[in-house]
C-alpha cells in the first residue's frame, strides 16, 4: 500500500497575526498561557458548551455516525468521545508496530540526540524530557510525530505489551501545533507535556510523550509507574484543541515503511489512524 502524504493546510490570518506581528506576539505571550486554557478549559467542561457541539461537528465534517450514541454533558465530553471499536482494529501480529493515535504522521531519525524536522525549528531529546538522562536511550533511534487536527479522534493506546517505567508532567506553554508555530519556535519543548518511559514485549524501551497545544491545558493519562498494559488499551486522551503525541524509539527495535520517512523529507505530513500498523519488530 502507497502512503500518499499531504501538504500541511496554510496558516489562517489569525495564526499569521500571532506569530508573525510583532503586536501578534505580544497577545500571543497572553493567548498561549496556561491559565488563559485553564479558563477554556472550565468553559468547555460546562453545560453552557453544549451549544457549541453541533455547529463544530458540521464546520469540521465528523461523521458522528462512527462514535458511540451517548449524551454529551459539555463540549470537552463531545471532544474526547469514544470510537466504535470495529474502526479502529488492532493487529494481532506480535511484531506489527501500530500507530498509537489518529494523527498527520512525521518520521525523523535522532542524530546526535537531535531532532531536525524540515523547515521548522530543531530540538533535542534531552529537552523534549526535561532533561532526563533516560534521553540517551533513543540517541540514534526514531521520533515518530503524530499531529492531531480539531476533527481526530482524540483518545490514543499502548502499542504494544509492557509495564510502565516513569512518568512525568512537564508545565509549560501552549503554543497552537500547526506548521506556523512549530516554524518559529521549539513548541514541543516550551508547551506543556507529559512523557511516559515504557519496557515493552517487542520494540524494548519507548518513550511516549502527550504535547499540549493552545487551549489544551489538559492531558489526562490513566496509569502509574510499575503498571502494566497491554496492546490497543486506551492510554489516555486529549481535551479541546489540536495537540501532538511524541514517540521515540530506540535504535534497531523496529523498521519502519520507507514512505512515512520519504513523506516526511518532502514536506508533506502521512495520514494515519490508531491501530494502523506503519512497520515491524526487528
Amino acid at each position: 500500500m502507497k502512503r500518499q502524504g499531504i501538504a500541511p493546510l496554510p496558516a489562517g490570518a489569525a495564526l499569521r497575526f500571532l506569530y508573525e506581528k510583532k503586536a501578534g506576539r505580544a497577545l500571543l505571550k497572553i493567548a498561549a498561557s496556561r491559565p488563559v486554557s485553564m479558563l477554556a478549559g472550565r468553559f468547555m467542561d460546562s453545560p453552557l458548551s453544549r451549544p457549541l457541539i453541533k455547529p463544530f461537528a458540521r464546520a469540521v465534517g465528523i461523521d458522528m455516525a462512527d462514535y458511540l450514541p451517548v449524551k454529551y454533558d459539555c463540549f470537552n465530553a463531545f471532544f474526547c468521545r469514544p470510537i466504535r471499536k470495529n474502526l479502529r482494529p488492532v493487529s494481532e501480529e506480535a511484531k506489527s508496530f501500530m500507530a498509537p493515535c489518529d494523527g498527520l504522521l512525521s518520521a525523523y531519525p535522532i542524530m546526535d540526540g537531535l531532532v531536525l524536522p524540515i523547515k521548522q525549528s530543531r530540538y533535542t531529546i534531552a529537552n523534549l524530557l526535561g532533561d532526563d538522562p533516560a534521553a540517551a536511550d533513543f540517541q540514534d533511534g526514531v521520533c515518530l510525530v503524530f499531529r492531531l487536527c480539531v476533527q481526530h479522534y482524540h483518545r490514543y493506546a499502548y502499542l504494544d505489551d509492557g509495564v510502565i517505567v516513569s512518568k512525568r508532567f512537564l508545565p509549560g506553554e501552549l503554543h497552537t501545533v500547526r506548521p506556523i508555530a512549530l516554524a518559529a519556535l521549539p513548541v514541543f519543548t516550551r508547551n506543556c507535556r507529559e512523557y511516559t518511559i515504557m519496557d515493552t514485549k517487542n520494540f524494548g524501551r519507548l518513550a511516549q510523550i502527550e504535547v499540549g497545544a493552545m487551549l489544551v491545558g489538559r492531558v489526562e493519562n490513566y496509569k502509574g509507574a510499575g503498571v502494566s498494559f497491554r496492546r490497543g488499551e486506551e492510554k489516555g486522551r486529549f481535551l479541546y484543541g489540536g495537540s501532538t503525541v511524541v514517540l521515540l524509539l530506540q535504535k534497531g527495535r523496529a523498521e519502519l515503511d520507507r514512505e512515512l520517512f520519504e513523506n516526511t523529507e518532502n514536506g508533506l505530513e502521512t495520514p494515519v489512524k490508531l491501530g494502523e500498523v506503519l512497520g515491524h519488530g526487528i
